[in-house]
């Protein structure tokens, strides 16, 4: 009988069969249909060597590596429907992925975790610097729509400057929470150093670093890179 891991191995046939295909001129649809299954077990090497490197870099970075490498599908997407002119599907991809995380991750995280926990703790700091950049981004979204809706005479360029100024400080602030979040205050996002003092938190750090060497850290880099 088949497990998991024997499926996605499998699976891992179809990442040369994709390829082959684009280039001997198999139809969009073949090519699209293996393509797809050629992700998932490329998804989930690349969520398995996230989780290795996270061992060794911490929570913080772990987490950072997994949203980015995470989102790696629509980053590819959008520069490439970009560099055809597809701007329409940019929009469509990147809105998808907000709803997809917000709602259908987060939701069924909740979900999850509330059947399977009466209650849940969490650290009151990162849940409103999370709410705080959520809200910030959401009024960012909405400003160049809001303008275009309630104003009239507004050129088409100003409202595409005024949506670069808004991507302009969304960035800056997207770079503040990262200082935040892996600099000054990283230990926040570790649940199990949250609550330690001083001379706890370095006697973990120094046990944790012991564990480090059980993890071949340029092994899963090169898998990580090598799926995206």
């Amino acid at each position: 009988m088949l497990n998991l891991k024997n499926i996605l191995s499998v699976l891992l046939l179809f990442v040369p069969v994709s390829i082959a295909g684009h280039f001997l001129g198999w139809s969009d649809q073949i090519v699209f249909i293996t393509s797809a299954l050629a992700i998932v077990p490329l998804a989930a090497w690349m969520g398995t060597a996230t989780e290795e490197i996270a061992v060794v870099m911490g929570p913080a970075l772990g987490g950072l590596l997994n949203a980015t490498f995470g989102n790696a599908t629509e980053l590819i997407i959008a520069l490439v429907a970009l560099n055809a002119g597809l701007v329409d599907v940019v929009k469509a991809s990147i809105t998808g992925s907000i709803i997809g995380n917000l709602l259908l991750v987060m939701g069924f995280s909740m979900l999850l975790g509330g059947l399977k926990y009466k209650e849940q703790t969490f650290q009151p700091i990162v849940a409103r610097v999370s709410a705080s950049s959520l809200n910030l981004a959401v009024i960012a979204l909405l400003l160049p729509t809001a303008v275009d809706y309630t104003s009239t005479g507004i050129d088409t360029s100003a409202i595409q400057k005024l949506s670069i100024a808004v991507s302009i400080v969304l960035i800056g602030v997207y770079g503040l929470t990262l200082i935040f979040s892996m600099k000054t205050h990283t230990y926040l996002y570790d649940v199990s150093l949250a609550d330690m003092d001083p001379e706890e938190l370095a006697e973990a750090n120094l046990a944790g670093e012991t564990d480090h060497g059980k993890v071949n850290l340029p092994l899963w880099i090169s898998v990580l890179l090598g799926c995206t």
